[in-house]
């Protein structure tokens, strides 16, 4: 897995649900971290959608004056309400979107989201966890969203399914200001993202 395909060295990719939450706070969340982005100069990479917490974080992002790019399946144009004010790349299914939203990206943001909020995480987190990026995650939660996930992965941290290094590349964030705090350290600062062991056969 190559970053060749990737046109900005100054993008963060956000990943969050087409749905808007049962509370305020996800929309304000995504609006705060649309307009952070915009404010320290990454562009946005995101889903493509106009509605829920992808609609919000592109319109704040680019009310904002800020760069982005949303990447759309053709498919699910009619779903998701692609946001069209911003650049858009449609593409035949959903492999390639994640396959191009991960090249565009140097950093990936988590918002809160549902069922293929979680797939993209994991997918990447899978990525790192066979050292194919060293590219920092973020979840951001103002409200323990994403506890149980991380929970989640100490209990497979702890039983040895996965190693301890994971936990110093993957980050917790309650703000947007401190997410791409994280992630604008890690990128001017390698040594923020630990190098990973070789992998051994027993660990494939």
């Amino acid at each position: 897995m190559t970053d060749e395909n990737k046109s900005s060295p100054q993008s963060l990719c956000v990943f969050c649900g087409s749905s808007p939450g049962n509370h305020p706070r996800y929309v304000e969340l995504a609006v705060q971290t649309g307009e952070e982005l915009a404010r320290k100069g990454y562009r946005l990479v995101y889903g493509g959608g106009g509605l829920g917490l992808m609609g919000a974080v592109a319109r704040a992002a680019h009310e904002s004056g800020g760069d982005v790019l949303g990447i759309m399946p053709e498919f699910l144009r009619g779903i998701e309400g692609a946001y069209m004010e911003v650049t858009h790349r449609i593409v035949p299914d959903m492999h390639i979107r994640k396959r191009q939203m991960y090249d565009e990206s140097d950093a990936f943001i988590v918002l809160p989201g549902g069922i293929g909020t979680l797939e993209e995480a994991v997918e990447v987190m899978s990525w790192m966890r066979l050292d194919l990026h060293q590219k920092p995650i973020i979840f951001l939660d103002n409200d323990g969203y994403w506890s149980p996930l991380l929970a989640l992965l100490d209990h497979i941290i702890e039983t040895d399914f996965s190693p301890a290094w994971m936990k110093a590349r993957i980050f917790r964030a309650e703000t947007a200001q401190s997410a791409v705090e994280i992630a604008r350290a890690c990128l001017d600062d390698p040594s923020h993202m630990p190098q990973t062991p070789p992998l051994t056969p027993e660990q494939m």
